[in-house]
């Protein structure tokens, strides 16, 4: 059998009516059923009400996406957003918990951009709410052009740290990657390490050493970038997923086995 990704979802208002969907990007569900060979399962952004133990105990991976919702800074002690600004406060019920708790447990996790960014509070990180307002740093925010070439395109290079698993799956210390987040890393988690760097300082990748419960076994890694955008044709994106779903197999092994969860598939 086939195993089973879930898939992080926003509510957005969609139809004339603009009633409100739960949904997820058609990127994330097509590598899931083309990359990683697995069933998308979309997760509902339904908060408080999400029954943590019950996904975890169904679920093989987790993929937690990007949105154009930010984070919201209570989460992490941060000020107020500026009016306007995008929030979800029923994905940030939903996901934080799960993540804590998936990593705990060894099941595969990769996160992208906005899921990057709920990695790093969930386990007690900060953020900053616009790189592009902070002295030295480059915009990072998606470029407003109507071409999905522009706006999807590489914006800037990133230096990986030698050794990393990304580093061993790039094969190289240097790469160029998309940019569509207004929000970054500010202080870094406890438990994470920084696996890549934007010219400009900004973290890029990370992956999961350890939580307040111990060390942790399992693949739980982070992108700041969208490399379910490119995988057709950039192979450092494919090998993500490539990657990704390994350790999603790994697991199911393991699990099988009764061996301790992530054991065999880690992102060290």
């Amino acid at each position: 059998m086939k195993p089973l990704v879930g898939i992080s979802c926003c509510t957005k208002q969609f139809g004339i009516f603009g009633m409100p969907n739960h949904a997820a990007s058609d990127t994330y569900v097509r590598a899931t059923d083309l990359v990683i060979g697995g069933v998308p399962v979309l997760l509902p952004a339904n908060g408080p009400a999400t029954d943590i133990e019950t996904l975890l105990d169904r679920l093989d991976g987790i993929i937690l996406t990007g949105s154009r919702s930010n984070v919201q800074p209570s989460l992490y002690g941060g000020p107020p957003h500026a009016e306007g600004t995008p929030e979800a406060p029923a994905r940030d019920g939903a996901t934080l918990p799960l993540i804590r708790a998936a990593v705990v447990r060894g099941i595969p996790l990769l996160a992208i951009c906005r899921g990057f960014q709920e990695l790093n509070v969930a386990l007690g990180g900060t953020l900053h709410q616009r790189l592009q307002d902070l002295p030295d740093r480059i915009d990072h925010s998606t470029p407003m052009q109507p071409s999905s070439k522009v706006r999807q395109g590489k914006a800037h290079g990133m230096r990986i740290t030698s050794g990393s698993w990304l580093h061993r799956l790039a094969g190289s210390t240097e790469i160029a990657v998309n940019s569509l987040h207004n929000q970054g890393i500010d202080r870094l988690a406890p438990g994470l390490t920084v696996d890549g760097i934007a010219p400009d300082g900004t973290i890029e990748a990370v992956h999961v050493i350890a939580t307040p419960a111990g060390p942790v076994r399992g693949f739980a890694v982070g992108v700041q970038w969208h490399p379910e955008y490119d995988w057709p044709t950039d192979p450092v994106s494919r090998r993500i997923f490539e990657h990704f779903g390994a350790a999603v197999r790994a697991y199911i092994e393991e699990t099988r086995l009764g061996l301790l969860p992530g054991a065999a598939a880690t992102a060290d």
